[in-house]
């Protein structure tokens, strides 16, 4: 050791002036000291950098059925609050005074049976008495959750019956002579039925909630030849040669305008024995198309869209949450029953009441089994046929 050299080194804190120096870069090559215990050569720091770990396929599902979910309930929300738009406009349509003709419902919907009254009429505007025309057509819907079926039941629009107030007429015309609240109480006395519902739908704007489905399949179940009526052409030299609307045998998919022609026909001149009552079962038809159309899950996916404007032909006092139920319970159902009250041309355009509509009634109630019209019944005989089963 020299001589003055002290044995430690004196080291003097603070800062140091200028730039402190790096002891070395990360990136610098390392020099190498021949060690192999991972230890850093001449005492330096290492850095390591983590790998990013992929996303297992588990977990890139489970996210993405959470998004589906996320958009999936927002979708519903916006649909929702659609429908419900429509119906609010749909019960303003209701004229003061319908609903104290109803039958309350008791329950839900989806747990409890319900009579639904579907009236069809060619005017939109049920205030103005004046010119109401009466109830083109007449049918009754009824829910049966416990069995998982639902009922139709054609009521003809010539059938006499008692009109409250008014005596006996055409049971059509009780809607002429007191609009809906008669045409409801009119119905129940004579079927027994409480009816608990009602739905109005304007002929003049059908075929458009047609379109807004997407149209609608219809099974016909033979060739039509109807007489002529709403001539498809504007020159009239045209419409002395035109015979008539022609639908062939089979399913066909409808529009709007095909649909609401097919379900006025009145008269097929390839088979005279049709008659007013087989017009009802071809409304029930389409009726029965487009409850599937909109109970369907396309219409999920079209109801944000077309939600405020697919009530526009009707009036109703069925809520948003009882469109919903409906829905569900046409979803869920088994069985379809189709059924009409009949009765015996008396001339003059009006039909007597026949001893088996009584027995009709219990078919709809579902107190006794379906059964056909009697053989040799003509074309106004009552009876109920399950499934797509057409009347003979």
């Amino acid at each position: 050791m020299a001589a003055g050299e002290k044995p430690y080194r004196v080291y003097r804190g603070g800062r140091t002036k200028g730039k402190v120096p790096l002891q070395r870069r990360v990136d610098a090559p390392r020099r190498d000291t021949g060690r192999r215990d991972g230890a850093p050569p001449d005492g330096g720091r290492s850095v390591h950098r983590r790998q990013r770990r992929r996303w297992s396929w588990k977990r890139r599902i489970g996210v993405g059925l959470i998004v589906l979910l996320f958009v999936l309930v927002v979708w519903g929300v916006a649909g929702y609050l659609a429908l419900r738009s429509g119906v609010s406009s749909a019960h303003e349509r209701l004229p003061a005074g319908t609903q104290s003709a109803l039958t309350k419902q008791n329950g839900l919907l989806l747990s409890h049976s319900s009579t639904i009254l579907l009236l069809g009429t060619d005017h939109s505007s049920l205030a103005a008495r004046a010119t109401d025309k009466h109830s083109d057509s007449i049918m009754l819907l009824r829910t049966d959750p416990g069995r998982h079926r639902l009922v139709y039941l054609s009521i003809p629009r010539d059938l006499r019956v008692s009109i409250p107030g008014h005596g006996d007429d055409k049971i059509n015309a009780a809607f002429q002579l007191g609009g809906p609240t008669l045409a409801i109480r009119t119905i129940a006395d004579f079927t027994g039925l409480p009816v608990n519902h009602i739905v109005i739908v304007d002929f003049g704007d059908f075929e458009s909630l047609i379109d807004k489905v997407g149209g609608i399949d219809i099974n016909v179940p033979e060739p039509i030849l109807s007489n002529r009526f709403d001539c498809p052409y504007s020159s009239s030299s045209r419409c002395q040669q035109w015979q008539g609307w022609r639908f062939r045998k089979g399913v066909q998919h409808m529009n709007g305008h095909r649909a609401l022609i097919y379900s006025r026909i009145r008269e097929n001149r390839l088979n005279p024995a049709e008659s007013d009552v087989t017009r009802g079962e071809r409304q029930q038809q389409v009726m029965q198309a487009l409850l599937s159309k909109m109970s369907g899950p396309g219409m999920f996916f079209r109801l944000p869209f077309v939600g405020g404007d697919l009530l526009k032909p009707i009036t109703t006092d069925l809520s948003e949450n009882d469109f919903l139920q409906l829905g569900w319970i046409k979803f869920r159902a088994g069985s379809v029953l189709h059924c009409r009250l009949g009765g015996t041309d008396q001339g003059g355009g009006y039909l007597t009441s026949s001893e088996d509509n009584l027995n009709v009634i219990q078919m709809v109630q579902g107190n006794s089994a379906p059964q056909p019209p009697k053989p040799g019944s003509g074309p106004y005989g009552a009876g109920c046929v399950t499934g797509p089963q057409q009347f003979k």
